[in-house]
């Protein structure tokens, strides 16, 4: 008898598929293990081409960028486009595509994944809107009962679903794939600079840091884009950060350019506002792509990180983003207790070892063999 094929999982995200990490790692993992995997997401104006992965990539097209209307085509577009699809299991990251992909499942019979990057009802775009927040209310209190598996990327937001449904959520972290690359140094760079990777968006901080530079013995690089771009722009050229060199906006880097330019920095930055349950409870990846760079860092005092660092000690912890604050920690470990920044970057190449993707993907593997499993024929959707 001739062989069935492979499982196929169809994954979609309302991101740049060039960009974005946790899902190139997901889809990546699963190719591997020998899963047929398509990812979807959104064609945005200035996205690059594609980069070629081992499993295919779909971007739908729109006219809108941003907002209700945003949401409204992709969602549209993203069901009519499933409609044309066949998998054995649909997954879902983020709640801003659930339902179109709960409801292709639901026609098709199969298994529905949430994969929940997040906490979507607790970012600050729409806890500062209460009619929209009551909206996405109802799409979570919806959708999350009815996936067969759910998972996310912390303990902390695992329990807070836990907590809210009463049902069981998966943790896969959202963890870079540890390279052996050449030895890392422990000792600051000469040409080293403070790092922020990430979106550019509110409550990442970024206005007090921008405000402490002036103090801070070092320049700022930036990599990343979004709703505060430009704003951020005319603050740092208000003060005359632009004009010295002391700040640098690179804009969009894809992953294996981003991992060199960390490789190269001499802190990194991961500030938070407590603006929602999503950031207080967040575990982003950037904190594990500084200690794979054995970098220290400089983090806001949030559950997840607090835990980490008292069982790593890879970084200063502060607990508040006053520009006075932040000067204050960064010129410490730059200038002022070169042996405070030895510890942490001799304790971030211990670190580097435990903290790995290639630990994640056995967790993840293990979950989707229960909806999915490799052994067996699953039939497809018809």
């Amino acid at each position: 008898m001739p062989s069935q094929p492979a499982p196929l999982l169809l994954f979609a995200v309302t991101t740049d598929l060039c960009f974005d990490q946790r899902m190139q790692r997901i889809c990546g993992s699963l190719a591997a293990a020998g899963y047929r995997v398509q990812l979807v997401g959104w064609q945005r104006p200035t996205s690059p081409p594609l980069t070629p992965r081992p499993y295919a990539q779909h971007r739908l097209r729109g006219w809108f960028q941003r907002g209700k209307l945003f949401y409204l085509e992709y969602n549209l577009r993203l069901f009519f486009y499933l409609l044309g699809q066949r998998a054995a299991a649909w997954c879902a990251a983020d709640l801003d595509t659930a339902l179109p992909v709960w409801l292709r499942a639901r026609l098709g019979g199969q298994s529905f994944v949430y994969d929940a990057h997040e906490l979507f009802t607790e970012v600050p775009e729409v806890v500062a809107r209460p009619a929209v927040q009551c909206a996405w209310r109802w799409v979570e209190g919806f959708i999350v009962p009815r996936a067969q598996l759910a998972y996310t990327v912390g303990p902390a937001l695992a329990r807070v679903f836990e907590q809210r449904y009463g049902r069981p959520f998966a943790v896969v972290r959202n963890v870079s794939r540890l390279r052996q690359e050449e030895p890392l140094p422990i000792t600051i760079p000469p040409s080293g600079y403070i790092l922020y990777q990430g979106a550019l968006n509110v409550g990442r901080g970024l206005e007090a840091l921008l405000d402490a530079m002036p103090q801070v013995a070092s320049r700022l690089v930036i990599c990343g884009e979004g709703d505060l771009s430009a704003d951020l722009r005319a603050r740092a050229e208000k003060l005359g950060l632009l004009a010295s060199g002391q700040v640098e906006f690179r804009g969009y880097v894809l992953p294996e350019a981003l991992r060199e330019v960390t490789r190269h920095a001499a802190v990194g930055i991961m500030l938070l506002e407590n603006i929602g349950l999503s950031y207080y409870y967040s575990l982003a990846n950037k904190f594990f792509d500084y200690v794979h760079a054995g970098i220290p860092q400089v983090l806001i005092d949030f559950p997840e990180y607090r835990a980490l660092n008292e069982q790593f000690d890879v970084a200063e912890l502060v607990a508040d983003l006053h520009p006075a604050t932040l000067s204050t920690v960064l010129n410490r470990l730059l200038r002022d207790e070169p042996a405070r920044y030895e510890h942490l970057a001799s304790n971030c190449r211990r670190a580097r070892s435990q903290l790995s993707w290639q630990h994640e993907e056995q967790v993840l593997l293990g979950l989707y063999a229960e909806v999915a499993p490799l052994a067996q024929t699953t039939p497809l959707a018809l």
